[in-house]
């Protein structure tokens, strides 16, 4: 009568365990437990092929994740293509039918998002990126139903099980509104963003001419309306160097998610072809709903009395 102390095996719990022995062996914390393919971009198109994410997909294969737009160059991928190639290939396997995910933070709010349009069984969003507050948003598909989902919380019963915690009421009012917001003038949005990165990019060119090269201009690729990703060439004007000397101008050189890269050139814009002593020169520059002609020839003009005291103090190096 020592069974405070200890109990012996059920039968069935050592059923369980002579199965695991036998049939689940492996380390479960052994690297091997899942496999990753990396496909890369055209050098041409700046743009995932879906030819090559086609021919990339292998037996085991149950998700593809492709961004809808890259934050760098502003390229937007052709994930209604891929969804609609994938789904024929999902109707010829037996089992483990391939999921598709896009990140699509940098597209809600510069183009027209569907998720249903797409096809895609996963979206996500986050707020900030569509002047909403810094919470973020996944769209499923018929969640546990038709697309699993599993939480990776566990506590409460908030949000159907699949997030425990008190929601956050007025951020997700807020992220809400903003939604509403672009439902309802992103052709103003996109119309306005495009004229002013097209003002912007005329200005650049006039002012640096042939110094000017643009990283985000690709043949036959749909870019995002804000988005102009330009160097300044020159061997003392790398990216980190002119903003750091600009008086007016608050930029990025690249995304703040890799910014504890350093002063290295952006692996997304060596990955489409720009040669390395020109993506070190890189600036992101993106324009939003409320920049005006004003505020680009305010830039522009930072940017040359920078450009040409960098090269007055080194002597061009």
């Amino acid at each position: 009568m020592d069974y405070n102390a200890t109990s012996p095996l059920e039968p069935e719990v050592i059923q369980a365990i002579s199965e695991a022995l036998q049939e689940a062996w492996g380390n479960p914390s052994s690297s091997y437990v899942a496999d990753v393919t990396f496909v890369p971009v055209s050098k041409v198109t700046g743009c995932v092929e879906v030819e090559d994410v086609i021919s990339a997909i292998r037996p085991n294969t149950c998700l593809i994740s492709i961004m809808l737009a890259n934050n760098e160059t502003g390229v937007v991928m052709p994930i209604q293509g891929i969804c609609q190639r994938v789904k024929s290939l999902n109707k010829q396997r037996d089992h483990l039918r391939i999921l598709l995910h896009t990140d699509a933070a940098q597209a809600l709010g510069k183009i027209p998002v569907d998720a249903c349009e797409l096809g895609v069984d996963y979206l996500t969003i986050v707020g900030h990126k569509f002047y909403a507050p810094r919470i973020g948003a996944l769209y499923v598909n018929n969640p546990g139903v038709k697309t699993p989902l599993h939480p990776m919380l566990f506590g409460g019963g908030q949000e159907r099980n699949f997030r425990p915690g008190t929601e956050n009421t007025p951020m997700i009012a807020g992220l809400g509104k903003a939604a509403e917001l672009v439902s309802t003038n992103l052709s103003h949005y996109e119309s306005h963003m495009q004229s002013i990165k097209l003002y912007l990019e005329h200005r650049l060119k006039a002012v640096f001419k042939e110094k000017l090269h643009f990283n985000s201009h690709f043949p036959g690729a749909d870019i995002l309306p804000n988005t102009c990703n330009v160097s300044i060439l020159g061997p003392a004007l790398q990216g980190w160097r002119v903003l750091s000397n600009c008086r007016r101008l608050l930029a990025s050189v690249g995304a703040a998610c890799h910014s504890d890269s350093g002063n290295r050139p952006s692996h997304i814009l060596l990955s489409c072809g720009i040669p390395s002593e020109v993506a070190a020169n890189a600036l992101r520059l993106s324009v939003g709903r409320g920049t005006t002609k004003a505020d680009v020839d305010a830039v522009v003009e930072d940017l040359r009395e920078t450009v040409q005291l960098l090269e007055e103090t080194t002597g061009g190096l």
